[in-house]
């Protein structure tokens, strides 16, 4: 039992050192990588400062050798920034990183090349290989900013389509969320149709048919001011929105008609 306690406390222990191990080295290695990373960037501003000064401060061939590292040195790093950049986010640029790390096989050779005409004593010599390195620089930083330009292009194509799609998807939610101004523009403007089945149901429109018997000449005999009463009457009766059908003139009694005597109905 003893024993078994002894073998896993020493495995525990053995464990731990590993992962201490292990997490030392690859601290160590991180911060390698980050004290060679931040010399290379010391070294390049280094270097691109003496190119600037060199174009502007001295003339001739090694002015335009400066020029000429200077050009491909910047187009090529503004392209291996722009499509590492933009390959976290879109995957086809896999294969424009692997076009452009052939394209920079070449570079490196011309900014080789360059940098050994710099200290070349014969300045004729490096004047006479000036056209054809200058042809060479211009192909590679063509090529270079060719895949930058596509790069940024696909990138600003693609956040223009979200762009819009965000666009309508917004339109249509503030459309949901003010759902109450089209339900009211509905009930303050009805359709035409249902205007019109609505005056026709309304009192006052339809004809309605004249009584027979007694109660017509009734009707005739009546004073002028009665009729113009009941014409009144019944104008305020067709105006009214409450009723919906038209009373039956031959079962309404109205107070100006004249009720028939018993002895008449004998």
């Amino acid at each position: 039992m003893e024993a078994a306690i002894v073998t896993i406390l020493a495995l525990l222990f053995l464990s731990l050192v590993a992962l201490g191990v292990y997490a030392t080295v690859k601290v160590v290695k991180a911060t390698k990588r980050g004290v060679d990373r931040t010399l290379d960037q010391a070294r390049r501003t280094v270097e691109d400062t003496t190119l600037r000064a060199k174009s502007f401060g001295q003339a001739g061939v090694a002015a335009e050798l400066a020029k000429l590292r200077l050009s491909l040195r910047t187009s090529m790093r503004a392209t291996q920034d722009a499509l590492q950049a933009g390959a976290v986010e879109d995957a086809s640029l896999r294969e424009s990183l692997d076009l452009f790390a052939r394209l920079s096989a070449h570079g490196r050779e011309l900014d080789e090349d360059l940098k050994r005409l710099e200290r070349e004593p014969d300045k004729a010599y490096v004047a006479g290989q000036l056209p054809g390195l200058t042809e060479r620089t211009e192909r590679i930083t063509g090529s270079a900013d060719a895949l930058r330009q596509a790069a940024r292009d696909r990138a600003r194509r693609f956040a223009e389509d979200d762009l819009d799609t965000l666009s309508a998807q917004i339109d249509v939610e503030t459309g949901a969320l003010r759902h109450w101004t089209t339900t009211d523009r509905e009930t303050a403007t009805p359709e035409p149709a249902q205007a019109a089945a609505w005056y026709e149901s309304a009192p006052g429109t339809e004809s309605r048919p004249q009584a027979q018997g007694p109660s017509q000449g009734s009707s005739q005999g009546q004073p002028q001011g009665q009729s113009q009463s009941q014409s009144s009457g019944q104008s305020q009766v067709g105006e009214g929105p409450q009723a919906i059908t038209a009373p039956d003139p031959r079962v309404t009694a109205y107070p100006w008609e004249k009720t028939a005597r018993p002895e008449s109905a004998g």
